[in-house]
């Protein structure tokens, strides 16, 4: 019960990875607003977690969402003691063929989504006064490029370092920013970008997904239950002296 008593926001968490962060954080006592674009899925998945948590409407890429949800947060949970910022989108191209609809889409979620999503919680963070954890989900592929990967690459790059930047300027308020860093993981997230990864490198669908679990030195793709012992550590008083930092979270892809 290391989150007892705490009141988290998950982005993105009706499915997926912000949903077993969901369901870990009301194990280990939290409270918790399933916040995520898609409401009606977000109150299907509160309800089969169970009543310690409830659903939020959020669309990270609109500020009145941002500021709505938070504010219900505060209302329905009496404020914000644990953000992750987990809602993002994943698109892949050659460099030449990188469109400005698809670059202004993922900046706008992944990297603006994810900056204003933590200033509304960090202000209201400040404003109650008990200080508070963010988690940013960054990525593997923010610590380097990948030829097919450019923008959503960047974006992750974007978000390591701008767990940099909001860690030591958040700390005086007791507000630790830090971040994880996943490898490859298996779901729904990765049929999507094995589908693309079949249509630019001429692969039979699931060959890509074999082969990046097959390159892991661990000896698989991870799992959304790999990162939630990461995302509970964070959130908890065991992390109080750890300040902008990105731990990844990849079965050994990266070493830093």
């Amino acid at each position: 019960m290391r989150l007892e008593g705490k009141s988290a926001l998950i982005t993105g968490s009706a499915r997926g990875i912000g949903r077993a962060f969901a369901e870990a954080y009301v194990r280990e006592g939290a409270r918790v607003a399933i916040a995520d674009i898609n409401l009606d899925a977000a109150r299907a998945t509160a309800s089969e977690i169970g009543p310690a948590a409830y659903a939020v409407a959020l669309d990270v890429a609109k500020q009145e969402s941002i500021d709505a949800a938070i504010r219900e947060v505060e209302v329905k949970a009496g404020g914000v003691d644990i953000l992750i910022n987990n809602a993002a989108l994943f698109d892949l191209a050659p460099i030449v063929e990188i469109t400005r609809a698809s670059y202004d889409r993922l900046f706008s979620v992944n990297v603006a989504g994810a900056l204003f999503t933590l200033q509304a919680a960090a202000k209201s963070m400040i404003a109650a006064g008990r200080g508070g954890k963010i988690i940013n989900m960054a990525s593997q592929a923010g610590r380097r490029g990948e030829a097919l990967v450019g923008v959503y690459c960047a974006t992750k790059a974007a978000i390591i370092s701008l767990t940099q930047s909001a860690g030591l300027d958040l700390i005086k308020h007791r507000i630790n920013v830090n971040a994880i860093a996943p490898g490859v993981v298996d779901g729904e997230h990765w049929d999507h970008v094995d589908a693309l990864f079949a249509k630019y490198e001429n692969l039979k669908p699931g060959e890509k997904k074999r082969r990046v679990g097959e390159a892991v030195p661990f000896g698989r793709m991870g799992t959304a239950g790999d990162l939630t012992g990461m995302a509970v550590f964070l959130a908890s008083s065991e992390a109080d002296y750890i300040v902008a930092q990105t731990y990844n979270v990849d079965g050994g892809n990266w070493m830093s």
